[in-house]
């Protein structure tokens, strides 16, 4: 089939034809497995509310299995090489490399999950998403991970591959653009990821067969986080790309210094994954100086990276408020905003609340002392759900109704929803989060399926309050989970029954971007006449950083009181 390059009459984007298929059939898969595990939440909350503990054990540990899986791995990895492919071959108007082999990595990805998927089903393999060792699933759990796996490092390959055939082909002036490069930071922590579980789960696959005696349970569990807790790094510098592409079309806003930004994602690429080490705090296998160095000095320099990113996003929009004329006061650009654009609400409440619920809950994680106090409670689970869900899920999901009128040509249905759903869905995870959180504090187990212990020979009697804030989390648990549903309600709706979209011209050739259109904001450099005051920002970023230093000195102090020393 011969390329062609599509051009977007409302935007300028310009889409190869194999890319686009691509990043449809992408985000279609993405979008199934989002449904399969909200359906699976869905049952783990009813679960673990107390006042309705819908699920027995066997089966409960199952279906988390499975939601840890279908969320964290198949729907994120998904979406993940959509908008790898949209950062390369779209925003630098190029042809994709090797798409035959692109489909390749595709299709292992469908069935490496479909596969893992059948194993924790049948039954055998309810090992949780962790999956440590002496625990055993059925050889296919594993075997469909490293399919999956395989492909990603595919996709993650044609993706570099592309950049060089766009260097090569003169498509772009100066440096990369931020958002891709971005993207760059996402595939080569996503190498560091993948190679980290080949390096476990391929062994460990073998364990499964029987062709190997053993796995050491350490050696697994420190390998294994260089999977686990980097496949979040992967999501942290995605869902930073698309705060920026987010608030180049929405506003045309530049970041205030490139440079600064890229040096962020750099930090990325060279102390995110140090973070995984607060999953081991509490193993004795590993090294006082092993912990202290992981989570002190080297990780403070990720924790840096995501303040600056926190402080150059809502900037740029400020900056770009203030020059349309929003100038009164601090917050006028900030009222003034377009709140009843999802793809804006959608994205700021990704970032408000990956800032100050996720960033700031895992530092506290990531501080051997205080970890003590939240280590394999609820807490963690909290943690991950104002992470990846609040911040990775939600910037995913506002992105979308940017990509379905010019990626899949479809006017979105229902416009008062779209509106809506936003708010529903990260409000209801936020505040989901935060009980979550607030659970583990008082020391509700991570995973286990009776918090009551029913049947055990000594009783245990937890405050009013656990009880309270584990109520809560069913409460806003199902509203999350009608938030999810709504969206995809919305997006499949759109792709079914919404408007068709005129496609745009279609060329042989790449052909210039457009000025003043949401390609030129998406691939533009900041000039040196685009500095603008951003009070109103500043005072943001000191209300984080207030909001930090609190709550990290009140969780010394719950730590001074578990020994009760006068």
């Amino acid at each position: 089939m011969a390329t062609t390059y599509r051009t977007c009459p409302s935007s300028g984007l310009q889409f190869e034809n194999n890319a686009e298929k691509l990043m449809r059939w992408h985000a279609v898969a993405g979008v199934l497995w989002l449904l399969v595990g909200g359906i699976t939440a869905l049952l783990v909350i009813l679960t673990r509310w107390p006042a309705i503990k819908l699920l027995p054990a066997d089966e409960f540990y199952l279906i988390l299995t499975a939601h840890g899986i279908d969320m964290i791995i198949l729907w994120i990895l998904h979406f993940e090489m959509a908008v790898l492919f949209f950062a390369s071959s779209t925003l630098l108007r190029c042809r994709l490399a090797t798409p035959k082999l692109a489909w390749l990595g595709f299709w292992l990805m469908v069935i490496g999950g479909i596969v893992c998927n059948v194993a924790i089903f049948q039954g055998g393999s309810s090992v949780m998403f962790t999956s440590y060792v002496p625990m055993q699933a059925a050889p296919h759990f594993y075997l469909g991970i490293i399919l999956v796996a395989v492909g990603a490092l595919i996709g993650t390959g044609i993706f570099f591959a592309t950049l060089v055939v766009a260097k090569k082909d003169k498509t772009y002036q100066g440096s990369l653009p931020l958002v891709t490069f971005g993207a760059m930071t996402a595939a080569i922590i996503a190498t560091f990821t993948i190679l980290s579980g080949a390096a476990i789960l391929i062994p460990t696959f073998f364990w499964s067969m029987g062709w190997i005696k053993e796995i050491d349970a350490q050696l697994y569990r420190m390998v294994w986080w260089g999977l686990g807790h980097s496949s979040q790094q992967i999501n942290v510098a995605a869902h930073v790309s698309i705060w920026y592409l987010t608030a180049a079309v929405v506003f045309g806003a530049k970041p205030l210094s490139e440079k600064v930004s890229r040096f962020a994602f750099l930090l990325y690429i060279l102390f995110l994954q140090l973070a995984s080490a607060h999953h081991l705090l509490s193993d004795p296998g590993m090294s006082s100086e092993w912990k202290v160095l992981n989570t002190s000095y080297f990780m403070y320099f990720a924790v840096m990276a995501s303040m600056i990113h926190g402080f150059t996003v809502p900037g740029a929009i400020e900056a770009a408020q203030r020059k349309k004329g929003y100038t009164n006061g601090l917050f006028e650009w900030l009222r003034k905003a377009p709140w009843g654009n999802p793809a804006f609400s959608g994205m700021f409440i990704s970032l408000v609340g990956f800032g100050f619920l996720g960033g700031i809950s895992g530092v506290v994680l990531g501080t051997e002392q205080i970890n003590m106090l939240m280590h394999n409670t609820f807490y963690v689970p909290g943690h991950f759900h104002t992470t990846v869900v609040v911040g990775t899920t939600l910037a995913f999901m506002s992105i979308t109704y940017i990509l379905v009128p010019t990626l899949f040509r479809r006017e979105m249905i229902l416009p008062k929803l779209c509106q809506i759903q936003p708010y529903l869905y990260g409000i209801s995870m936020s505040v989901l989060g935060l009980v979550m959180m607030g659970a583990g504090t008082l020391g509700v187990s991570r995973r286990h399926w009776d918090m009551a212990f029913s049947g055990a020979p000594f009783q245990y009697e937890w405050p009013g309050a656990a009880y309270l804030m584990m109520g809560l989390t069913g409460v806003f648990g199902v509203i999350a989970v009608v938030g999810g549903g709504l969206w995809i309600l919305l997006v499949v709706g759109s792709l079914l029954f919404g408007k068709k979209l005129n496609g745009g011209k279609v060329s042989d050739k790449p052909t210039p971007i457009p000025l003043d259109t949401t390609a030129a904001s998406a691939t533009a450099h900041t000039d040196k006449d685009d500095h603008v005051a951003v009070p109103g920002t500043v005072v943001l970023a000191l209300l984080l950083l207030v909001t930090f230093v609190l709550y990290y000195f009140v969780n010394w102090k719950y730590l001074s009181e578990v020994w009760l020393l006068s």
